[in-house]
């Protein structure tokens, strides 16, 4: 056999020399493409890549191809915008990040050289390499590298990179299948006609002819020698890259143990002497493969509601070019831009957020916000891009597309969720990894007894205590519950951006809630004017409408709403416009300094109280505005909102399940009360700032509260990041800034209460689990160790006890779940 390629392991050809220098020793390489792979390894100073590594790169021949194509292409603003964002913050001017997908990543040194090479390229700020998903988020400054730069310096070291495309991470999934399904039809296979053979040995008892004995053995070897080399060949390399790593993973007794029989087995065989675990060995390898297979297509069914996000987008969406006319031309969805205008059919998915000029339909937006109801559309309205025209033709204006849809911040959110690590998954980590090594120095100490004991139950009783014991089912007790948690909320439409926020709910015992917006639907509307000055109701309103432009609160849309009614004159402009969260707005109109607001805001200008009947007025319901100048008091505006559909069976809901409630809320005291009063409240409090909301939340932690903040995400984010877990409304403000642990997509309020029954399910799952892991172990390493326990039961008890935990956890996703009925409400769990 000719030589290897040091670099990919391919034949070398002959006559060809492709040397390079590797840690002072001349390597062959296969080709000029290894040959320019490996320098740039040695020359970026990366070497230890060859030592680390436990599995062959592709070649770079078929990676290369990346360099010959146009990667410039990718560098295009239209290319760009379907994948790459803009990073939020102070410094993220310049800063882009984008999810790829990495071809080639076959083992953990991979991870580590692309990671490593990534990181020193002029530019890259930051790249972290999944090894799990082959998935890389890197991030870069645009002024000093480009896309296409950190494509092809990827490429340069022999991996592909191209943008993540949901088919094609289904594609590696299912090849990730397929070769688990052969592995385990290898070992099934195998370990049945292992069983043939060892059978008639075991009825014989001692009875069978030394030579009919030994050819069974032999049988049994060459039937077992593939499942040890092909069915059990990851457990094997990953252990190896364990150690070489110098890390006990979960793997490395799962190999010592089968190794270790496996040798044994052999040798008994070659010498015909001393016993053989042929069969134990391919039965464990069996049913360990089939636990892991089932854990597998449980964890891809757990997370694929994040691919079925990525794939709800239509590839092509008919644009017409010529609107009004309505001849359309089939482009596609990457190529739609802001202001473009689309025509969509019935039973069509809308390809992007934007707004309707024409026609009246229905739209289904289950998928993003768990409300099944079809929600009515109008002219006017807003469409969310993903959601399905139900009935007839809508002709939408894009507004939004790519990265900065409603749609693609779900899934960022989603993917930050998935990314965090919460406590009791860490502890469960630092557990699981300390108790590898426990177990190995436990299965070595049981071995050394029993071979004084009984030399012959040895190696059979170590083997058992190394697989029985081995704490995978610890590893897979909380994050499977919390991935399986995830989805299923999701799809009541409470969506979760942080892992941590599962877990906090689920043991939160007060509730605060923010009034507009919140329990109400923050649609004010103006339900009386009480005139103090010389202006009339026109001119009051347009001085208001002058004072709140541009203003995100519902007061100030609802006023600006109002003036353009009233007079389709622009609004006056206004100079050292200045908004004081929680008392309102100070400019200069007119030459006028002038203030709305709250009253005692609105009074300190001037300094004139208002009047008794003024006074009476205003205390007589509803939310109270007050309009002056430096000269006196100019109106006041009493605004009505309407509650949100079940805010107070939700309420009803949290109350019985040992919930304190509270209704914390910056309007006037009389507003509070009157929504108080509605919805059967006792503890609310009206006229709160921001720093007196903060201060609210703060005490009652230090009385030892667990507060769950709910709120619009407006005026609200210095008393939702106070809060243990916070939770905003989706329609409350733009999703991309939210920073809310839970975003409720929909504006009804029961999917909370569901979502907090759903949060105490997982979190008494998660325990469960854990109980379970716990109680197994001490159960089975004792009787492992006592040599009650044979190495095919301690595979049987390992599989079971993962497979376990993870079907315990998809009860919470399971195909049918009762009906959750409320007062009148109706919505399905899962």
């Amino acid at each position: 056999m000719g030589e290897a390629c040091y670099h990919c392991g391919l034949p070398v050809p002959a006559h060809t020399d492709f040397p390079v220098d590797i840690d002072g020793d001349s390597r062959r390489m296969c080709c000029a493409g290894c040959q320019a792979v490996a320098e740039a390894i040695v020359a970026n100073g990366l070497s230890d890549y060859y030592r680390h590594r436990d599995a062959m790169p592709e070649s770079p021949r078929e990676a290369l191809p990346i360099a010959l194509l146009d990667a410039g292409a990718f560098d295009l603003p239209e290319v760009q915008k379907n994948f790459v964002e803009r990073v939020q913050g102070e410094a993220g001017e310049h800063q882009r990040e984008a999810s790829l997908i990495l071809e080639g990543i076959t083992c953990a040194a991979c991870v580590w050289l692309n990671e490593q090479h990534l990181a020193r390229q002029p530019g890259v700020t930051g790249v972290t390499v999944n090894y799990a998903t082959g998935r890389a988020r890197v991030r870069w400054d645009e002024r000093r590298i480009k896309l296409s730069q950190i494509l092809l310096a990827i490429s340069a070291i022999g991996y592909r990179a191209h943008p993540y495309d949901p088919a094609r991470s289904e594609q590696l999934a299912g090849k990730d299948r397929r070769a688990a399904q052969w592995r385990l039809f290898v070992a099934g296979f195998g370990m049945m006609q292992v069983m043939m053979y060892a059978v008639p040995v075991y009825l014989a008892d001692g009875e069978m002819t030394p030579d009919i004995e030994q050819l069974m053995r032999w049988a049994s070897l060459i039937l077992t020698t593939p499942v040890i080399l092909y069915s059990a060949a990851p457990f094997f390399s990953n252990a190896w890259r364990d150690l070489r790593l110098v890390r006990v993973g979960m793997d490395v007794p799962v190999a010592l143990g089968v190794g270790a029989a496996f040798l044994a087995s052999t040798w008994a065989t070659l010498t015909a002497s001393g016993a053989v675990y042929f069969d134990s060995v391919t039965m464990f390898i069996f049913f360990l493969l089939c636990g892991r297979y089932f854990e597998m297509m449980a964890r891809q069914k757990a997370v694929r509601g994040i691919e079925t996000l990525s794939r709800v987008l239509p590839a092509f969406a008919a644009r017409l070019s010529s609107f009004p006319a309505l001849e359309s031309e089939r482009v596609a969805v990457a190529q739609l831009a802001v202001g473009d205008i689309v025509l969509v059919r019935p039973g069509e998915v809308i390809p992007a957020d934007g707004d309707i000029i024409q026609g009246d339909s229905a739209a289904d937006e289950s998928l993003l916000t768990g409300e099944s109801a079809a929600v009515a559309k109008r002219q006017g309205d807003s469409v969310i891009g993903g959601s399905i025209n139900m009935g007839s033709p809508l002709i939408v204006r894009i507004q939004k597309v790519g990265a900065e849809t409603r749609l693609a911040t779900i899934q960022r959110l989603i993917e930050r969720a998935a990314a965090d690590k919460p406590r009791l998954v860490e502890i469960a980590d630092r557990i699981a990894s300390r108790f590898v090594g426990i177990l190995l120095v436990l299965a070595v100490i049981t071995g050394v007894v029993w071979y004084a004991i009984d030399p012959q139950r040895a190696l059979w009783v170590f083997v058992a205590v190394l697989v029985v014991s081995c704490p995978c089912a610890l590893s897979l007790a909380t994050p499977t519950v919390l991935t399986v948690a995830s989805g299923a909320l999701s799809r009541l439409g409470v969506l979760v951006t942080r892992n941590h926020a599962i877990e906090t709910l689920a043991r939160a015992d007060h509730f605060v809630f923010d009034k507009t917006g919140t329990l109400t639907l923050g649609r004010l509307t103006l339900d009386e004017t009480l005139l103090l000055g010389a202006l009339t109701q026109a001119e009051a309103l347009a001085m208001a409408a002058a004072l709140e432009q541009g203003s995100e609160h519902p007061i100030g849309r609802a006023l600006s709403t109002l003036s353009q009614a009233a007079s389709n004159a622009p609004l006056a402009l206004v100079e050292g416009l200045h908004a004081i969260t929680g008392q309102g707005v100070e400019a200069c109109l007119a030459g006028r300094l002038s203030r709305i607001g709250t009253a005692e805001f609105a009074a300190a200008l001037h300094g004139i109280p208002l009047t008794e009947d003024a006074l009476r007025w205003a205390a007589s319901g509803g939310t109270v505005v007050a309009l002056a100048d430096a000269q006196g008091w100019v109106a006041l505006f009493r605004f009505r909102d309407r509650l949100r559909s079940n805010a107070a069976a939700m309420l009803a809901e949290l109350r019985g399940r040992g919930a304190r409630l509270t209704l914390l809320s910056g309007d006037t005291p009389e507003a509070v009360a009157e929504v108080a009063r509605q919805l059967g409240l006792t503890d609310a409090h009206g006229g709160r700032s921001p720093e007196a909301k903060h201060a609210f939340i703060a005490d009652l932690q230090a009385r030892g509260a667990i507060v769950a903040m709910v709120g619009d995400g407006v005026n609200d984010a210095p008393v939702l990041a106070q809060a243990q877990v916070s939770v905003a409304m989706g329609s409350g403000t733009d999703l991309a800034r939210q920073q809310a642990d839970i975003i409720l997509l929909a504006e009804d309020l029961m999917p909370l209460a569901l979502g907090v029954k759903l949060a105490r399910k997982a979190l008494r799952i998660m325990r469960q689990n854990l109980a379970w892991a716990f109680a197994y172990n001490l159960l089975a390493i004792p009787l492992a160790m006592l040599g009650v326990i044979t190495p095919w039961m301690a595979g049987i008890g390992m599989s079971a006890s993962s497979l376990l935990v993870v079907l315990n956890a998809l009860r919470l996703q399971g195909r049918k779940v009762p009906e959750e009925r409320f007062e009148g409400y109706s919505v399905k769990a899962g």
